[in-house]
């Protein structure tokens, strides 16, 4: 006689294959916003946008309301409201086919976080699969000079595989901070209690304590972006 009781798997769901994935975008010489990072001390973020008819609305946050006045490729941005530390922009344009967050959306991907910081467009987007991804690459060939896929995470699993598995850029150090996060893992910095102090590590580099702290905090913030960023 067969029992009549569940297994421990039935009413569980399977944990999805999803992907979070950054992505930078360069060379897309269309986007106001990109073109107004490139001015601006520090990313532009809060980039969202609407469509009505054949009119493109898009809001962005700044911290420099003197550089994005300064770049004229923004079309007539309005100031919407001061924060204090940043102030609200909001500008129309007509739709563009060759704008890079509408070709991604056309492939019903939404886009999680946009910001631009440098001359380059940063998007945070969840995905379903890696396919999804090269697809994503594949649509922007043509419209972007290169698109760099930072960081990509995937989500948690079960059993006894790893979960939030996280590939780090490290093209975004410069020589100098590697150097400076090597010798200080190896040194033993990082190590609890600690086998070296920040003044010997700066000796061992040939830099003053503050250089050393320096190029510590920057390096470690640019990582901590990608392996810690918000939704």
């Amino acid at each position: 006689m067969e029992s009549g009781g569940e297994s421990a798997d039935d009413g569980v769901e399977a944990a999805p294959n999803g992907v979070r994935a950054g992505v930078a975008i360069h060379g897309t010489g269309n986007c106001p916003v990109v073109a107004a990072s490139t001015a601006h001390d520090g990313p532009i973020t809060g980039v969202n946008w609407t469509h009505a008819g054949d009119t493109h609305t898009e809001e962005f946050r700044a911290r420099d309301p003197d550089a994005v006045d300064a770049v004229e490729s923004v079309p007539s941005p309005a100031s919407v409201v001061d924060l204090g530390d940043e102030r609200v922009y909001r500008y129309d344009r007509p739709r563009d086919g060759e704008c890079a967050c509408r070709i991604i959306e056309e492939l019903d991907c939404p886009i999680a976080d946009a910001r631009a910081e440098d001359g380059v467009l940063l998007l945070t987007l969840h995905l379903p699969d890696l396919e999804r991804l090269r697809d994503i690459v594949s649509a922007l060939d043509g419209t972007a000079d290169r698109v760099e896929v930072r960081y990509l995470v995937h989500g948690a699993s079960r059993g006894d595989e790893v979960s939030d598995r996280t590939l780090v850029d490290r093209g975004r150090l410069t020589d100098r901070q590697c150097e400076v996060l090597r010798t200080a893992y190896r040194m033993g910095y990082f190590e609890r209690p600690r086998d070296a102090n920040a003044s010997a590590v700066a000796d061992a580099l040939d830099i003053a304590p503050s250089t050393f702290a320096e190029h510590l905090a920057t390096a470690q913030r640019k990582l901590l972006e990608e392996t810690l960023a918000e939704n």
